[in-house]
């Protein structure tokens, strides 16, 4: 095939996608419960943007643009950040099967995600008596009022601890995984998927002890859905935040195709080839540990999206990063939000939760690229 037409074909493609993300996402801004048409849809994101003079009506406004269009940004950008990190980890460690959610990254972002939720908790019940103890001065007459500066800041604390140390987990995982599947600068698919297993088990494990022992019964609810994923909880405030942290953790990823093409051949063919391997692979890892645990705390776990939307692209855009990085990034946004309509819709008026629909799509498809290693082994 010519390069040019080559070129010329995978850019149509990747328009397509686009617009299959766009056509997805009005799909879902007008489904639900309360069904609108495209039109009432249209006047109310013309009149909230200043484009138009017509007020919608109540209804429409606070549905589609308080609660459905912060929940679509909220599913393009979490599933931009997790197909993005999950093709940028098969690059980097030169295997199909890296994801997120099988070799165990996203259980140590969920770990730390956890552990915030906990202690934050802690911290906002106990922060009026730890005021009280530590503004009493030995002079101050008796039952003077602390000032409640203590108090105000606790809840800010806990709600970004949640980002911070999923984002730490996420990151000391990956390191941790890396570290042991490296094998003569090769990263071992039998080793990484192992360790994947004990990181999954040791992260259940430290999430229930400390849910156990420390958590009520409002708290236990909290992780319980959580964990299994879910964008019920949007709000313009966190869209915009998992948006704006994806987008500059993926200009970087993105920036970086020609280093994870020269990985494809091995770390030493890429440092002959003028890759500074350790600062790329560490950068690299960071990154896309980064980006995961941000996705997390969002959403909770949602497993396999990582794993399924690069090997989609890959089948049709091929290897190469220059296509695969932007493809999965775009992919991956509507498949998650798909999935979320799925989750609003198959069981309604309950909602189900997004993790447990990717995970009895993207299960399946995970085995059949197992059995399609075997076979090859076997050749």
């Amino acid at each position: 095939m010519n390069p040019a037409r080559s070129h010329s074909v995978k850019i149509v493609l990747l328009v397509l996608i686009g617009l299959c993300t766009v056509a997805i996402s009005l799909v879902s801004l007008n489904t639900g419960p309360v069904k609108f048409t495209s039109g009432e849809s249209t006047q109310v994101l013309a009149y909230k943007l200043g484009l138009g003079s017509e007020k919608p009506t109540a209804l429409a406004e606070t549905v589609i643009w308080s609660l459905r269009l912060p929940r679509i940004l909220l599913a393009l950008a979490v599933g931009a950040g997790i197909s993005l990190a999950g093709a940028a980890m098969q690059g980097l460690f030169r295997n199909p099967l890296a994801d997120p959610g099988i070799i165990g990254v996203s259980s140590g972002a969920a770990t730390g995600g956890v552990i915030a939720i906990l202690f934050g908790g802690m911290l906002v019940k106990a922060a009026p008596a730890i005021q009280s103890f530590f503004s009493r001065a030995p002079d101050a007459p008796s039952g003077t009022a602390p000032e409640g500066w203590l108090i105000d800041l606790a809840p800010h604390i806990a709600t970004y601890a949640l980002p911070i140390l999923a984002m730490a987990g996420g990151v000391g995982v990956t390191f941790l995984i890396y570290r042991l599947s490296s094998i003569g600068g090769r990263t071992h698919i039998a080793t990484m998927l192992l360790t994947g297993i004990a990181v999954n088990a040791i992260a259940a494990a430290l999430i229930g002890y400390v849910v156990t022992r420390f958590a009520d019964d409002t708290q236990i609810r909290t992780i319980t859905f959580w964990t299994l994923g879910s964008l019920a909880g949007a709000n313009w405030q966190g869209a915009l935040l998992v948006a704006a942290l994806t987008l500059l953790g993926g200009l970087w990823v993105l920036s970086q195709w020609r280093s994870l093409n020269a990985f494809l051949l091995g770390e030493a063919e890429a440092f002959q080839l003028g890759v500074n391997v350790q600062l790329v692979k560490r950068g690299l890892i960071f990154v896309t540990a980064a980006m995961v645990g941000v996705t997390v705390a969002a959403c909770g776990i949602i497993g396999f999206v990582g794993l399924v939307v690069p090997h989609m692209i890959r089948l049709s855009l091929g290897p190469d990063h220059r296509w695969l990085l932007p493809g999965s990034a775009i992919l991956g946004g509507a498949v998650l939000v798909a999935a979320d309509l799925g989750a609003r819709t198959l069981v309604a008026p309950a909602e189900l939760q997004i993790g447990i629909l990717t995970a009895l799509i993207g299960g399946p498809f995970f085995l059949g690229l197992l059995l399609s290693a075997k076979r090859k082994l076997s050749l």
